[in-house]
């Protein structure tokens, strides 16, 4: 992106906005595939591919992500001291009360089979209200 925004000056306005909404997107890229490991607390468990969209005269017209999951089994099985994917401990915390009671959720991940097997839901530096609202 860098690259791209240094040498297309002609068009920098069209650029600029293309870069931003390309950079926005991470936040809520990274909540559904960063996780708790043992060695990290914001472990990048997933790949992603930027593809970016050129008009003929080369301007940037728009992109689009592919987000490639690598560590689908960490979703029913995360390992001891590990923790799920960032996402579920955000939606359910990040939730007011009437829309947990209208989507039949509870604010505690520690209710749920697939959250509380690796007896940790709390993450130090991990924003658990981060995406919701977005």
């Amino acid at each position: 992106m860098k690259f791209i925004t240094e040498t297309a000056v002609r068009n920098a306005d069209v650029v600029s906005d293309v870069n931003k909404q390309l950079l926005q997107s991470n936040p809520v890229l990274e909540a559904f595939g960063n996780a708790k490991t043992l060695r990290n607390n914001n472990s990048s468990r997933f790949g992603k591919y930027f593809q970016i969209i050129f008009s003929w005269a080369g301007v940037p017209l728009g992109g689009q992500v592919d987000n490639y999951l690598l560590e689908k089994n960490r979703v029913v099985d995360p390992s001891k001291g590990e923790r799920n994917f960032h996402i579920f401990y955000q939606l359910l915390r990040g939730l007011s009360e009437s829309d947990r009671k209208a989507l039949h959720v509870h604010a505690d991940p520690s209710e749920y089979t697939f959250l509380k097997k690796s007896e940790l839901v709390d993450v130090k530096d991990i924003n658990t209200r981060g995406v919701v609202g977005v």
